[in-house]
C-alpha cells in the first residue's frame, strides 16, 4: 500500500481547490491474530478523516457520514465469505470542528478458516458518492498460530491503556484498550508509536530459561535504527505483548518494525513484522546530507522507496523527455531516484521561488481523476487514452457523448478550445468493453484517422 505518497500529497492537495474536487482520506490495515486449530481472529481497522468528508445539516447540527463496503473472498472457491457495507456517521458541534484533522477510527473482526484470501475495502463519502478510495490486500490464514511456538501479526496503535482502559470501547482487549492506527504514520502528528502482538505456545517453564525477545527497527535502506531487548518469563502457554517507540528522532521514511523471539534453549527463533511511516522534516538525516540538496531531504521524494519512485515515474511518461526516460532507467540505488524524481519536478516548477510546486500537485490530482473517471477493467484510468489525454491537457472545454446508437459502437468527442486554436480527440469503445481508444485527433502529433466514423460503425451496418 503506497500510504506514504498520498499522506505526503494530500498535505499539498489540501491548500489548493484543484476543479473542485475534494478527495476522501480513508485508510484501512488488518492484523490476523489465534483463535483455533482451524481458523484465526482476523481484525480490520479503518479510519475516515472527518475534513474529507462533507458536512450536511441534520437536526442536531452538522453530520459527516461515510460507507465501508468490505469484500472478503476465497481465492480457491471463489466464494465471499463477507461481502457487507457498514455505515459510519459523527456528528459536528460547529465548522471550527469540522476542520480538524479528527479520525473516525473503528474495527471490524471475523473469525476466518485457513486458507488464502482477498479482501478489499471500499470507502465512500454518503453525500459525495464519487469521493472514496479502495485497498485491496492478501490475506494469508496459516494457522499456525495452534501447533507451535508463534508471533501474530502487529497491530501498530496511537495508544494502548491499561490501567484506565474502558471495558466497553470496542477497543478493548485482553485487559487493553488498544486504538489502531490504519494510516500507520507517525511523527509529527503521532509522536510515539505503539505495537500490539500476541504470542502463542510458549510451553510453560518456570526455570531461568527465559525466552529473549529483540525490537528492531530498520530504514528503508535495511539500515538499523533502534535496537532494544528484553527478557520474556514462560509462566503461562501464551501471553500479550505491547510496547512504545520514540519517533520523533526519525528522519521522513520507511521503517519496518520487527519482533524477534528467540529460545536459547531449543535453538529456535520467530518472527513478525509491520512497515510504518514516519514524517518529520524538520529532522535531518545525516547519513543522507552528504551530496545532497537540503530542500530535497525535506520533501516528499526523500521517503520514497524504490516502488514508489518506479510508480511515480512511470506516471510521469506523458510529460518526461526521451533523454528523462533513459536517464532513469540507469539509475539503481533508491537515493539516486529520490533527487532525479525531485530535480525532474523542480524543473517543471512554474513558480521556482515558491517551495510549493502547484504544476506536481495538479499533476497528481489529474492521475487520481483519471482513475476515477476513466478507469476499466483492465487497466487504471491514468493508462488509458481518455485519461493520458486529461493527464496531458487537462478538462476539456467540451464533450460529445454518443454511448447507446443503433448502429454505432459507443465513442465520444472532446474539444479542446484553448488548444492550437481548436482540437478534438475521438474515443471509442471499440472492444465493447469500456476501454475509450483513441480513434483520431485533430491535434498535431495525435494519432489522425479522418475515417474514424467508419470504425465505430457496427458490423452489421458496415457490410
Amino acid at each position: 500500500m503506497k500510504k506514504i505518497i498520498l499522506f505526503l500529497a494530500l498535505l499539498f492537495i489540501s491548500n489548493i481547490n484543484f476543479a473542485q474536487v475534494k478527495k476522501i482520506v480513508f485508510d484501512f490495515d488488518f492484523a490476523t491474530f489465534g483463535y483455533d486449530s482451524s481458523s484465526c481472529y482476523v481484525e480490520l481497522y479503518y479510519s475516515f478523516n472527518q475534513n474529507s468528508l462533507k458536512a450536511v445539516k441534520s437536526d442536531s447540527g452538522l453530520n459527516v457520514e461515510a460507507l465501508m463496503k468490505i469484500e472478503i473472498q476465497d481465492t480457491a472457491s471463489k466464494k465471499f465469505i463477507v461481502n457487507k457495507e457498514w455505515r459510519v456517521s459523527n456528528s459536528i458541534a460547529d465548522s471550527i470542528e469540522l476542520k480538524t484533522s479528527k479520525s473516525l477510527v473503528g474495527v471490524i473482526s471475523f473469525v476466518i478458516p485457513k486458507g488464502v484470501y482477498t479482501c478489499s475495502v471500499r470507502g465512500r463519502d454518503v453525500n459525495l458518492p464519487k469521493s472514496a478510495s479502495e485497498y485491496k490486500e492478501i490475506i494469508d490464514i496459516k494457522n499456525e498460530y495452534a501447533t507451535k511456538m508463534s508471533l501474530s501479526d502487529i497491530e501498530l496503535a496511537s495508544n494502548i491503556l491499561q490501567d484506565n482502559a474502558n471495558k466497553n470501547s470496542i477497543f478493548y482487549k485482553n485487559s487493553l484498550e488498544v486504538t489502531p492506527l490504519p494510516t500507520a504514520v507517525f511523527g509529527v502528528t503521532q509522536p510515539v508509536v505503539y505495537y500490539y502482538t500476541e504470542i502463542y505456545n510458549l510451553k510453560k517453564d518456570t526455570s531461568e530459561n527465559d525466552l529473549k525477545l529483540i525490537i528492531t527497527v530498520l530504514n528503508s535502506r535495511k539500515k538499523t535504527v533502534i535496537n532494544k531487548t528484553k527478557s520474556i518469563r514462560r509462566i503461562k502457554e501464551a501471553r500479550v505483548e505491547v510496547g512504545t517507540l520514540n519517533a520523533t528522532k526519525l528522519p521522513s521514511d520507511t521503517y519496518t518494525l520487527v519482533l524477534s523471539l528467540y529460545d536459547s534453549v531449543n535453538n529456535t527463533g520467530i518472527n513478525s513484522s509491520k512497515r510504518f511511516f514516519v514524517y518529520n522534516p524538520t529532522v535531518v538525516d545525516t547519513a543522507m546530507v552528504k551530496g545532497m540538496d537540503k530542500d530535497l531531504i525535506s520533501s516528499e521524494f526523500s521517503v520514497m522507496s524504490v516502488e514508489e519512485c518506479d510508480d511515480l515515474f512511470n506516471k510521469c511518461k506523458y510529460i518526461s523527455f526521451p533523454v528523462e526516460r533513459t536517464q532513469y532507467a540507469k539509475i539503481k540505488s533508491v537515493e539516486g531516484k529520490r533527487d532525479f524524481l525531485y530535480q525532474f519536478w523542480k524543473r517543471r516548477n512554474t513558480d521556482p521561488s515558491s517551495p510549493r510546486n502547484d504544476y506536481y500537485i495538479s499533476y497528481l490530482a489529474r492521475i487520481q481523476q483519471s482513475n476515477e473517471k476513466y478507469g476499466s477493467l483492465a487497466k487504471p484510468g491514468w493508462k488509458t487514452d481518455r485519461g493520458r489525454v486529461f493527464i496531458s491537457y487537462g478538462e476539456p472545454s467540451d464533450i460529445e457523448r454518443h454511448p447507446n446508437q443503433v448502429d454505432e459502437k459507443p465513442y465520444e468527442i472532446w474539444q479542446y478550445n484553448d488548444l492550437e486554436g481548436g482540437v478534438k480527440f475521438v474515443f471509442a469503445d471499440i472492444s465493447g468493453f469500456s476501454d475509450y481508444t483513441l480513434v483520431h485527433s485533430t491535434k498535431r502529433g495525435e494519432l489522425t484517422d479522418e475515417d474514424w466514423e467508419r470504425r465505430v460503425k457496427t458490423t452489421q451496418t458496415s457490410n
